[in-house]
């Protein structure tokens, strides 16, 4: 049974799962839920998903929600195909687990921000606020100081070996773009990494079959 992502071409979440889901070479099929008619809210789907949010995996049978986790399993599983993107040594295992909680805990939050504040409002007929989205990105920039430290010690957030935690940040980062920011390329270092890990072959992909506008 090939693996089902229950997402959407729009959602950062799902993006993220996809562009492992190439770098592993796992055959997938990727189902669109309907937002528009809140399939994410129908009792079907909450009982796979009971926080009703996007996406989860079916991977025959096997159910499992939350972005991260599920990349992480996709990582652990196929560990021996396509690109390694989950160390094995309990250090190098330790410097990938740090580099996935900066992601999370010191980017996620104001590049969402931002992207949600300039580009997702405008999606959905809202009208941005532009003090929040410069508020978003001053919380970024010096988040990206440290960001800049780190990289200019090594190749990726983790060492010098590509991990889940550099793929992260490509949909957001990518975002911050077309939300009108240039912010990933105003440090040297970001500025290598980020063009590096957003110029893979998966990412490529991601942006070709969901269709996310250049």
């Amino acid at each position: 049974m090939v693996l089902k992502l229950y997402g959407h071409a729009m959602s950062t979440c799902s993006q993220r799962i996809l562009v492992v889901l190439l770098e592993k070479q796992v055959p997938y099929e990727l189902i669109e839920v309907d937002f528009a008619n809140r399939e994410h809210k129908s009792p079907e789907y909450l009982a796979k998903q009971p926080f009703g949010q996007i996406p989860y995996i079916d991977d025959d049978g096997f159910i499992l929600y939350e972005t991260r986790a599920i990349c992480r399993y996709i990582a652990a599983k196929y560990a021996d195909q396509g690109t390694k993107l989950l160390p094995t040594g309990l250090k190098e295992n330790a410097l990938f687990e740090q580099a996935a909680s900066i992601e999370q805990s010191n980017f996620e939050p104001s590049a969402h921000g931002a992207v949600f504040e300039n580009l997702f409002k405008l999606l959905h007929g809202l009208v941005p606020d532009q003090t929040v989205f410069e508020e978003h990105l001053k919380k970024l920039d010096a988040k990206l100081d440290a960001y800049e430290v780190i990289l200019s010690k090594q190749k990726y957030l983790a060492g010098d070996e590509l991990t889940l935690a550099d793929l992260f940040h490509l949909p957001h980062g990518f975002y911050l773009a077309q939300a009108g920011s240039n912010i990933m390329e105003t440090k040297p270092n970001v500025a290598r990494w980020f063009k590096e890990i957003s110029s893979r072959p998966s990412w490529e992909a991601v942006k070709m079959e969901i269709k996310i506008p250049a």
